[in-house]
């Protein structure tokens, strides 16, 4: 197991900021982590306010903010203009820049670049990458650029037709010990905290225990250090099935629904806006108004 967790550049608190010491402190006691993802300002900030350590831009954005059908056609400009949104309005939690299909598998110059560009153009605390084997190659390189990067493994979305499709990873014991020796691989390579997505909760919580760096679930388990959901997943903001690990805490799709229908019904029939949603003029104003409109030829 690794014992030098990087702490790069990008990872240097700012006042009130948390720190990767603390994440690992936080792991060491049992406390539990918590990430969401967000993708703008305002999302950014309400996550703050919630108190969550992490917020992950993923680029789920590909699927959720702008419409494609899967992570892969999101590009890495598309990504930092997000990151950049989020980081002006995350304080207290550390912003993780989501690496997007493309954008790193190259070479490890490439990945290294990409990192870069997500530091100090998108403002992100620490990137993430999926995959192991040459993968680990990539952390390591962006490791050894003072850039601290979180690992994934398990149901990697961006290489999920290889892996025959959006199911789970590590059902058989070659493949659970073969999840095991990825995440170790990552962690050897500079990881600082490892996502674990769709991997049954005792071979999650196997590895939870073998590492040293915190693990963040999805659909692996409580045992994990940390636990991550879609913002639009657990706020419910759209209709239709959900993966069987989400937990929805709200159904704003419909109460927005429903708030825009009222609002075009209003509209439509003239009870909005009402005279308390306008601005007022003196009333010797509106007459010098009026009387300039009279003198002046209609147009």
């Amino acid at each position: 197991m690794s014992s030098r967790p990087r702490v790069g550049a990008a990872s240097t608190p700012a006042p009130g900021k948390l720190s990767l010491p603390e994440l690992g402190e936080m792991k060491r006691r049992g406390d539990k982590l918590t990430m969401v993802t967000a993708y703008d300002a305002p999302s950014a900030r309400l996550a703050d306010e919630a108190g969550v350590e992490l917020i992950l831009v993923g680029d789920t954005a590909a699927m959720v903010m702008l419409g494609h059908d899967s992570t892969l056609p999101v590009t890495l400009d598309e990504m930092l203009f997000l990151t950049r949104a989020v980081t002006r309005s995350a304080r207290r939690p550390l912003v993780v820049g989501d690496l997007p299909f493309g954008s790193y598998e190259i070479s490890d110059e490439q990945a290294v670049g990409s990192a870069i560009r997500m530091v100090k153009e998108g403002g992100a605390d620490l990137v993430k990458l999926e995959g192991a084997g040459r993968m680990a190659s990539r952390v390591r390189a962006i490791a050894d650029s003072n850039i601290a990067v979180v690992g994934h493994v398990g149901l990697t979305p961006q290489s999920a037709t290889r892996l025959g499709g959006f199911r789970a990873q590590g059902r058989s014991a070659e493949s659970a010990l073969a999840l095991l020796d990825a995440a170790r691989s990552l962690e050897q390579a500079g990881a600082v905290a490892i996502v674990l997505e769709a991997v049954p909760a005792p071979v999650a919580a196997a590895i939870t225990e073998r590492l040293d760096v915190p693990t963040i679930g999805i659909g692996a388990g409580e045992a994990c250090d940390g636990q991550v959901l879609v913002w639009h997943d657990l706020l419910g903001l759209y209709a239709g099935a959900t993966p069987r690990f989400v937990r929805r805490y709200a159904e704003l799709a419909l109460e927005i629904a429903d708030a825009l229908g009222r609002y075009v019904a209003d509209v439509r029939s003239g009870s909005f806006p009402e005279p308390r949603h306008t601005y007022a003029i003196a009333d010797e104003e509106l007459a010098r108004f009026a009387a300039a409109l009279a003198s002046a030829p209609r147009q």
